[in-house]
């Protein structure tokens, strides 16, 4: 097995090939391409990455079908997907799928960078398998959302209130993968939010700007104004007092077959 390398890229888009590479080698990382998933496959076979950025819209092997191949063999690599606005429906199915997050075409090179760092950071703290053994090894302690909670990913959680309203916020692990935070903006009380659409913005100490997907639609009803005034809220009890919003949701029963348990999962 050859040495580790940081990112390899999988799309049919050379454009985007050539994007994704420039931008990421420009922040020192170490980078390869592949113009489609049976590709990407056999470079995996050789040598480990620590994150896939994967396309879903790809001829032959399409991004699910990527995923639960890396999942029947146990590929350490973190898997990232790339998509078209239009198909946020299908961002959402990938990170039920296996996907740790998405990155949004088009992009700019923050929006990618911002992606890119945080799954460096939870790459770095579940350990990946530098040795060679197949799957992330299972060293971080973190906090899963409750057992009531649903997920979206490991980025955001809801939670279904008695009266019919979802209070929703984000993971432990997601805050974690920021490293230190230094600011939080949240929309404001009557706006209405879309199931996989940036929902939040929470800034981390590198100056990156970080989109919080929102777990379900609707309307936001109450914001959490002590989490906006300090982000330490956010970091120190995730999934109590440092929730986002309490939403009047729109399609709730649909929303949440797209979800996960909240302490399900490799994390």
């Amino acid at each position: 097995m050859k040495e580790m390398r940081d990112i390899l890229v999988v799309d049919d888009e050379p454009v985007i090939l050539e994007g994704i590479s420039k931008v990421c080698s420009g922040d020192g990382l170490s980078v390869d391409m592949a113009e489609n998933g049976a590709a990407a496959l056999a470079m995996l076979s050789l040598r480990p990455y620590r994150i896939v950025v994967c396309d879903i819209m790809m001829p032959q092997l399409d991004g699910f079908q990527f995923l639960e191949e890396a999942a029947r063999r146990k590929l350490s690599s973190l898997v990232v997907m790339a998509t078209g606005f239009s198909t946020l429906e299908n961002t959402v199915k990938s990170l039920s799928c296996g996907a740790v997050d998405f990155i949004p075409k088009p992009f700019t090179a923050d929006e990618l960078l911002s992606v890119i760092r945080r799954t460096m950071r939870l790459s770095a703290m579940l350990g990946p398998a530098s040795s060679g053994e197949p799957g992330p090894q299972a060293c971080l302690v973190h906090v899963a959302p409750p057992q009531r909670y649903y997920r979206m990913g490991y980025i955001s959680w809801a939670l279904v209130e008695d009266a019919g309203t979802v209070l929703t916020g984000v993971t432990d692990l997601f805050m974690r993968s920021l490293g230190e935070v230094s600011g939080v903006s949240l929309l404001p009380a009557g706006r209405e939010i879309a199931q996989g659409n940036s929902c939040a913005e929470i800034r981390s100490a590198d100056g990156m700007a970080h989109g919080v997907m929102c777990p379900v639609s609707g309307k936001v009803l109450e914001r959490n104004a002590a989490a906006e005034a300090g982000p330490e809220l956010l970091e120190k009890d995730p999934y109590f007092s440092g929730w986002m919003y309490r939403l009047l949701p729109s399609d709730l029963e649909r929303d949440l077959q797209r979800l996960l348990a909240g302490s399900s999962g490799k994390f």
